[in-house]
């Protein structure tokens, strides 16, 4: 049985009920972005000063304090299961599309794989292993690259199905 390809021969408010679902998805996701933008400035030193403190830097124009053990554990906890969800539904979703089998493969398993490094190194990062800051930002760099282009696929395939190349 083939299912691939079946989102663009869905009824249109299925394909619409898709949308808005993808488009609320990201409405979410890159407010999280925009969170960690502004506590980290993206870059490697704000990773490290958002989770180890800047207690030692007297030039500091904002104290930040090392994160509890309690704290780091909360937000591992709460991202790791709210976004494996979130990329299990939007995963899911993209396996019912026309998109390339191998491409399909690639951004339905990259998200998980970013996921545990993002979170697993900020894990480590915590525990003192400072040179995961960069991993942290390749995998989730990584992870939001996935999340737009299934979104724009799927969105993509939902709005203009007759427009979408066939297998």
């Amino acid at each position: 049985m083939n299912i691939s390809g079946t989102i663009r021969n869905a009824p249109r408010e299925i394909r619409v009920f898709i949308t808005i679902f993808v488009i609320t998805l990201n409405v979410g996701f890159f407010t999280g972005f925009n969170f960690v933008r502004t506590t980290t400035s993206l870059s490697s030193a704000g990773i490290e000063r958002n989770y180890l403190g800047n207690e030692e830097d007297e030039d500091a124009e904002v104290m930040y304090f090392k994160k509890s053990e309690k704290e780091v554990l909360t937000l591992i906890h709460n991202h790791v299961l709210s976004l494996s969800v979130i990329f299990f539904m939007l995963g899911g979703l993209l396996y019912f599309t026309n998109l390339n089998n191998s491409l399909k493969a690639i951004l339905m398993i990259e998200p998980f794989v970013s996921l545990i490094l993002t979170f697993g190194g900020i894990y480590l990062l915590w525990h003192g292993m400072i040179w995961v800051k960069y991993i942290i930002m390749i995998s989730g760099g990584a992870m939001i690259i996935s999340v737009v282009w299934s979104s724009i696929y799927l969105i993509k395939e939902c709005l203009m199905p007759s427009k979408m190349s066939s297998k």
